[in-house]
């Protein structure tokens, strides 16, 4: 499935329908941050400093809640993620 659509809150629901799940202002970013790196494990303190401007050494549960959120809209199945991935202990990896 293309992820074109990702930006604006347009998604396949993973069965052929269609769906509108508009991404919020966050989520667009950290989708962003994330698809800028394909493939590669972006670490949480990362993802702070770059979409939330948090400064270094700043510990959060802010990215797992939006990742949590971001899943929800654009996964075909949220609990078994496929898009992105959980680096444990690291932070997170961006499918496609």
């Amino acid at each position: 499935m293309a992820l074109s659509g990702l930006a604006s809150g347009q998604d396949t629901a993973g069965d052929g329908s269609r769906r509108r799940n508009p991404l919020t202002r966050k989520e667009r970013e950290l989708l962003a941050a994330l698809k800028q790196n394909p493939g590669r494990c972006v670490s949480r303190e990362v993802l702070l400093r770059t979409v939330w401007g948090y400064m270094e050494g700043v510990r959060s549960r802010t990215v797992d809640v939006h990742v949590r959120w971001l899943r929800e809209k654009i996964e075909p199945c949220p609990d078994k993620p496929s898009r992105i991935i959980t680096v444990r202990g690291a932070g997170y990896r961006f499918e496609g």
